[in-house]
């Protein structure tokens, strides 16, 4: 990470309780056609409108002239020999694009899966896996993801893991009662849970206090007048305030990117919280990757 933005970017932008510059913890970044099908699924069976049908040169530089970077991307393997194809563009992405970080693809499927795995975690800008349950139909608690892990525990990266219910369509393998059956196998398990642990909020922090390298980010949780949106309060906010980390889900949004950024910003939480979710919780996770 670009050592020149740190507390100077902060102080820059404290009048408006934003960093200078914010990091997204969760964005996604895909092959053009990867985009296409994506933005097609969307329509055709969820009946909602992709809002930033940009790829991802585009993406990024969207994002870019409103401040943000670095930026944490992810992509999944949708079925069996697909996470090959993704890593290897996720490389060439890492190698083209500065100040990029990402969570790799991975599907216990492939006769390679953890070879492949343990040769990409090898890339520093590589931060972990990401597993989308609903996805993939596949139970956080499969006995096939437990040596994956094992080497993420080993190598101390971390896993971006889509296992609530929402914020749109559930399904049978997610839910935070295979998620807590992870955690007793592995309570050190370096998890990132995106959407607030939606629909289950309360039920994913208290996890919180009894998993230390678990955090949860904002993505589609705080947007206004929709049944998916965080519902505990401030107080709630504020208390989990280290462990929550700022994410957009960009470029896949059926709802305007910064309406979530000024919900919270009119939540008028402290400049501590600001600080530390649209900045110093992703500097912490990307410097320990």
């Amino acid at each position: 990470m670009n050592g020149e933005w740190g507390d100077k970017n902060f102080q820059e932008g404290a009048s408006s309780m934003l960093p200078g510059r914010i990091i997204d913890f969760h964005a996604h970044l895909f092959p053009d056609r990867f985009f296409d099908a994506i933005w097609s699924y969307f329509e055709e069976h969820l009946n909602v409108k992709v809002l930033y049908k940009l790829y991802y040169r585009e993406s990024v530089a969207y994002l870019r002239e409103r401040g943000v970077g670095p930026i944490v991307y992810s992509n999944y393997a949708h079925r069996k020999g697909v996470a090959r194809v993704l890593n290897d563009w996720n490389v060439r992405v890492l190698e083209e694009i500065p100040d990029l970080y990402c969570f790799a693809a991975y599907h216990p499927d492939d006769d390679d899966a953890l070879v492949m795995a343990e040769r990409i975690l090898e890339h520093p800008k590589i931060l972990g896996f990401k597993l989308q349950c609903v996805v993939q139909q596949l139970s956080p608690c499969d006995s096939r993801l437990f040596p994956l892990y094992e080497m993420i525990m080993e190598r101390k990266k971390r896993v971006l893991l889509h296992v609530g219910t929402g914020p749109v369509r559930g399904s049978a393998f997610v839910g935070v009662t295979h998620f807590k059956k992870v955690l007793d196998r592995f309570p050190d398990l370096p998890a990132n849970v995106p959407h607030m642990g939606g629909l289950e909020f309360e039920a994913f922090l208290k996890l919180l206090d009894r998993h230390p390298r678990l955090n949860l980010d904002t993505s589609y949780s705080f947007v206004p007048n929709v049944p998916y949106k965080f519902d505990l309060g401030n107080d709630c906010l504020e208390r989990y305030k280290d462990r929550i980390l700022y994410g957009s889900d960009f470029p896949n949004l059926i709802h305007p990117r910064e309406q979530e950024i000024e919900y919270l910003r009119n939540l008028d939480l402290s400049d501590d919280f600001y600080r530390k979710v649209f900045w110093d919780n992703g500097c912490k996770l990307i410097r320990a990757g």
